[in-house]
């Protein structure tokens, strides 16, 4: 990467990266802006953004750094991964306003655009492609009929070049995005998912068992494909750095009892303990496939192992290559 796009990156507000995730200062000078730590629970605001220098520091942890040292804690990516992720927020994903003016249309359909015109949201369609279809049920081992209730089909436009990816809906109006290949992205706000929290099922959700903690939504569409039925609320994360807000949901809603399926890596280890400190009372499910990077693989294993043992795949090295695979 040149040394003048690295800069641009750096010179990327914080301010405006984490209003992106949602979170807003709870107070605010022309100097500095001050939060509750996005890196862990607290209540008393001791994050501290110099919106002059943009710069970050959590005084409760005695670090700081640049916007990419953030999204490298928040995200729990590597610097190059940080980097990426930052150059594709900047450049292409800087803002969006409409492009339609039928008000006929729903403002959840609407196409808009952004700024720069680099990406365009063609459309939100109940119907994934089969494309992403095959993805979800051959790569991913995912229930489509379980799984489709939860999922929409994003179209967007880069450089007059149309694509299609996965897009799981939060209640801010945000959508996790992913295709078949390796691209993850997200169209903010970001927030976390609360799942079967009403009459979204035919099944009645009981209150007194702990709330499964997912997260990513393919974990979650994971354990629905994995279960007969699901009888707990469930919550979805959408990113490790959601945890506070999490924990904020919880409190709001007296839950008191949690069930987490976080990524057996230092982020989703962090998350958990995150909880832990505040009290909840936690049942660490990662222990259960400790041998996998998350739940995904594991229900892909699992699948696979079911395969090899019906005669529906032959060669068992399958078995072999599956552990060391990492889903994307």
């Amino acid at each position: 990467m040149k040394e003048e796009d690295l800069s641009a990156i750096k010179r990327y507000p914080i301010v405006e990266y984490l209003e992106r995730k949602g979170i807003k200062p709870v107070r605010r000078t022309p100097a500095y802006a001050m939060y509750r730590s996005p890196l862990r629970a607290e209540t008393h605001p001791n994050f501290k953004v110099d919106t002059r220098k943009n710069l970050w520091i959590d005084y409760g942890e005695g670090k700081g750094g640049s916007i990419i040292d953030l999204c490298m804690r928040m995200e729990g990516c590597t610097l190059q991964e940080a980097i990426c992720r930052l150059g594709q927020t900047a450049s292409l994903d800087a803002a969006y306003c409409p492009h339609n003016t039928d008000n006929s249309m729903p403002e959840s359909h609407k196409p808009v655009v952004s700024v720069n015109e680099a990406r365009k949201l063609i459309g939100i369609s109940d119907t994934l492609p089969p494309h992403l279809q095959k993805y979800l049920t051959k790569e991913r081992c995912i229930d489509l009929e379980k799984a489709m209730p939860f999922l929409k089909c994003i179209s967007y436009e880069v450089r007059r070049q149309r694509y299609q990816a996965i897009g799981f809906a939060n209640p801010s109006g945000g959508y996790e995005l992913r295709d078949n290949g390796t691209f993850k992205g997200t169209i903010a706000p970001k927030d976390i998912t609360p799942v079967f929290t009403d009459k979204q099922t035919e099944h009645a959700i009981d209150n007194t068992l702990p709330v499964c903690v997912f997260e990513g939504f393919m974990d979650f569409l994971s354990f629905l494909s994995m279960k007969e039925e699901i009888t707990s609320v469930c919550l979805v994360l959408n990113s490790v750095s959601n945890v506070a807000r999490a924990i904020r949901y919880l409190n709001d809603h007296n839950l008191t009892h949690i069930r987490t399926f976080l990524d057996n890596d230092e982020a989703g280890r962090r998350g958990t303990n995150d909880f832990i400190r505040t009290g909840i009372n936690v049942e660490d499910m990662s222990v259960y496939y400790r041998n996998f990077k998350d739940l995904n693989e594991y229900h892909v294993y699992r699948v696979r192992e079911k395969q090899i043992r019906q005669g529906q795949i032959q060669d068992t090295s399958i078995k072999a290559k599956q552990v060391k695979h990492k889903m994307r």
